[in-house]
């Protein structure tokens, strides 16, 4: 059987990636990976991030941050 990038089991034929699928579906086997073979979890914690450093950030802070990004998209 193939290995994926994190080396986790992956079915070799079309036939057992559609059954592999299914078992998903189901819930008879957790897919704990994203496409890219990056944890889930860890995305969506990823997701939250940006959010709560903004939450914490005083509005002076946000603003001089949003300022640089703004001039370092238009210097290009």
């Amino acid at each position: 059987m193939p290995r994926g990038p994190r080396g986790e089991k992956r079915p070799g034929d079309v036939i057992g990636a559609a059954v592999m699928v299914g078992k998903i579906a189901t819930g008879e086997i957790d897919d704990l990976t994203t496409e890219d073979g990056k944890n889930a979890a860890a995305v969506a914690l990823g997701r939250m991030g940006g959010k709560a450093r903004a939450a914490g950030l005083s509005a002076r802070k946000r603003r001089e941050i949003a300022k640089k990004a703004a001039k370092s998209r238009w210097d290009k």
